[in-house]
Order: structure tokens, then sequence, then C-alpha cells
């Protein structure tokens, strides 16, 4: 229970902050072109806290946490008092019409790069990219890499750790054709490799890229030991502590911790039999995993964390991506740019049936990975909000009627006609989107449930 209640107030706190940056951009734009705000709601239904403002703004937190709205004059909604005609949004030249549409999402965009430029500031510590193994027949096998080589620049871009690795990878396989890579041998010679994606169909949407490029990222040996475990989680309901070595699942032996986490996120929602070693004697229990989602894919979850302590001197396979200031803001200018892009072409894979829409998310996935970040630290759960803010802005630009990309459509349509589309249009565009955004959310909710059926 304390697990399934910090995977919802991280859920809340990430849509409250998300939807609140959305709303504000609107809110601050329209009040800069001179539209009266009557209102910012964050939240819809009944109103949990409320204060008017002298400016006769209502400023008001509400009951559901999943949106949030700015209501401005405007003559189409209410009788407008002639001496704010001039204050009334439609009364507006389109061109700030078009602005304060427009802020809600760019302001989601501002957002990320924020996000990205504290954690480019705290700093990212992770692995640095050597490989491990290269499977034969594979685009890396083809290439010449080889076990040990690192990773050192992916299509232009230094790639310190695995994370950035990931990320450019990604990036450079959505366009098909090849990769460049500069990597560095075991001896610290540099070379130019190429990975030839041709005609190769790689998961993009769900699971790990690496597998299919041919690449097994280099990990650490570990011992199976569990160093933390998580209140609430499967890991305690079964009985495991802290101290606990693995010995065996299902009768196998677990010479590490990868090799520990590996069956557990294969085996979600299934019993299995584990022996551990506790105070120098053997215990065995009986554990279930957790089911997950992570993309497409379900994957187990313990809620237990390794002991660290018992781990090799891991400084030297390690690498921190930071920046001073005002290099971590262009940095993060430009990871906001990478993820918009590569948000950009999945989605279009979508759109032209090259991807699953087994790939679209909802409130629960959504939940479930701010649940994890935020468990993990400042860092991931910075990156998860991110993430989904870029995605809210590129959602909310969508040509749909009701959205707000909706609605800039509408407004480029006067400013080349010259005059406003009729009411009838308008309302039959509105009536369209929403049935275009039931079936997305009916689409969402029912992946999300399947992921949890499984």
């Amino acid at each position: 229970m304390p697990g399934f209640l910090s995977t919802i107030l991280a859920f809340i706190v990430a849509i409250g902050v998300l939807v609140t940056v959305h709303e504000f951009g609107h809110f601050w734009v329209a009040r800069r072109l001179g539209v009266k705000v009557l209102r910012f709601s964050v939240g819809f239904g009944r109103p949990l806290w409320r204060r008017e403002a002298a400016d006769g703004t209502e400023y008001m937190l509400a009951a559901i946490p999943l949106g949030g709205y700015v209501k401005m004059l405007d003559e189409r909604e209410g009788e407008v008092p002639a001496s704010e005609l001039d204050r009334a949004f439609n009364r507006k030249p389109v061109v700030s019409r078009i602005a304060i549409v427009a802020a809600g999402p760019m302001f989601n965009f501002l957002f990320a790069i924020l996000a990205y430029w504290l954690i480019f500031i705290i700093g990212v510590t992770g692995l640095r990219p050597l490989v491990g193994q290269v499977l034969p027949e594979t685009p890396a096998a083809h290439a010449g890499l080889h076990d040990g080589d690192e990773i050192r620049v992916v299509e232009g871009r230094s790639t310190p750790t695995w994370d950035a690795a990931r990320t450019a990878l990604l990036k450079g396989s959505l366009g098909g054709g090849s990769i460049a890579l500069e990597v560095a041998g075991s001896d610290g010679s540099t070379r130019q490799v190429e990975l030839d994606l041709t005609g190769l169909t790689l998961d993009l949407e769900g699971g790990d890229l690496l597998p299919g490029l041919g690449i097994e990222p280099w990990r650490p040996s570990i011992p199976a030991v569990i160093g933390e475990v998580v209140p609430g989680e499967a890991a305690e309901q079964a009985g495991l502590r802290a101290g606990d070595r693995i010995l065996s699942a299902d009768g196998r032996p677990v010479p590490d911790w990868n090799a520990w986490v590996e069956y557990v996120r294969t085996r979600p929602g299934t019993l299995m039999e584990v022996t551990v070693e506790r105070d120098g004697s053997p215990v065995t229990l009986t554990l279930k995993p957790a089911s997950v989602a992570e993309g497409q894919r379900e994957v187990g979850r313990i809620g237990a964390a390794v002991d660290m302590s018992r781990a090799p001197d891991l400084e030297r396979y390690q690498a921190v991506q930071d920046y001073p200031p005002l290099e971590a803001l262009g940095a993060a200018a430009v990871r906001t740019w990478d993820m918009t892009s590569l948000t950009l072409q999945v989605l279009g894979r979508l759109f032209t049936g090259r991807a699953s829409l087994e790939s679209v998310s909802g409130p629960i996935t959504i939940a479930q990975y701010a649940g994890e970040t935020a468990r993990i630290g400042v860092v991931p759960f910075l990156a998860f909000l991110a993430v989904v803010s870029i995605s809210l802005g590129i959602l909310n630009l969508l040509p749909v009627p009701i959205l707000d990309g909706g609605h800039l459509l509408y407004y480029l349509i006067e400013l080349v006609k010259g005059s406003p589309l009729s009411e009838e249009a308008q309302q039959l565009g509105q009536r369209l989107g929403i049935v275009l955004l039931l079936g997305l959310m009916a689409l969402a909710f029912y992946n999300d449930f399947s992921r949890l059926l499984d």
C-alpha cells in the first residue's frame, strides 16, 4: 500500500506541475496582451480551494487533478460589459489569439528545457557505454564493433554514459539508413564505424533498442545481495530482508545481481521459489514480482535494491554528464529538441502504421512511471517530467479541434481567408475533436488495463 500511495502522490504532483505550467502559459500571455482572465483552475470538478484577486481573477484548485483551464472574458461565452469589450479574447487580433493559444504548449517545452538544465547542473552519473558482447550476424558485428569497445560519439554527439548513447542511437535509428559511431578499443585507439540499419526492423517503442543492434552493454558483476527493500512492494511481502544473498530461483543458481534482475524482469506476476542465505543458513521464500509496463512490454519488479557496498570499484567505469550553468542551458535546449524530434518521429510512425497502437499509454502507465522515477531519485523524476511535458506540448499542438492545435488551425484559416470560420463549421469540428479524443482515451485505457491483466 505505501508503494501504491507513493505512486498516486507522484502522479498527482507530476500532473499538477505540468498542467499548471501549461495553463500558466495561456494565462501569462493573455494578461500581457490585455485579455481579462476570469479564472485560472488547476483540476476540474468541485473546488477544493479558491481565491479571488483584486483584479477580478479567480484562482482555483479543483478535485480532479487530470487537467485545468484558463477562462477568459469572451463574448461567445456570455455578455460582456461595453466598458470591457477591448479586454475580451474574441475582440483581439488573430495574431494575439494565436500567441495566447500557442503559449500553453510553448511553456511545456520551456519547462522541459528548465528540467534538463537542472539535471545537467546536478549531473547524471551513469556507466560508460562499454560494449560487453557483440552478438553475431547483427549490425554491430557487421560494423566491426568488438567486445570491450567504448562508444564515444554517435552521429556527432558525445555519449559519456549509456543513457546518452541510448538516446543518440534511438534518434539515429529512426532515420533508417546508417548510424555513424566513434568508438575506442580496449587498447585506447579510436576508430570510426557505421551501423547499417537498411531493412532492419527495430523495437523503437518498447524494450531496449540495443539487442536489435546486436549490442549487450557491459555490466559489473555484483553479488546478488539485497541492500534495501521498498516497503509494501513484492520483496517485503515475500519476506526478503536487507543482507539476504540470493542463492537460487526455482532451483536455478543465481550467479550475480544482473542475472537476478533479468530473471525477475522476465517473470512479471509469476510465482517463484527463491532460496536465500540469511545469517549463514538457507531460507526458502515464495515471491511474486509485480507486473509493470515498460514501453509495450510488461516486466517484473520486486522493489529491492542491490547492496552496492559489495560491488567492485565502479568509479573507473562511471562517468558524470554535467555542465556549468551556461553550457547546461545549451545542452538542455539540445536535449529538448532531440526528445521533441524523437517523439514526433515515433508519432509519425504511429499514424502511418509503422508503429503499434499498443505503444499508446494512458494515465495508469504514466502513474507507474511517475512512481518509479520518484522512488529512484530527483534526477530520474525530473527527466520523466521533461519527457511528459514535451509529449503534452506536442499532443496539444495536434490540429485536432478542441485541442490548442485545433484552435490554431481555425485561426490560421482565418488569417488566410480574412474572416473567422462559421459557427457551424467550428461546432462540427468540436464534435469531431471530442470523438477523436474519446477514441484516443479509450485506446490508452485499453492498453493500460491490458498491461495490468497480462
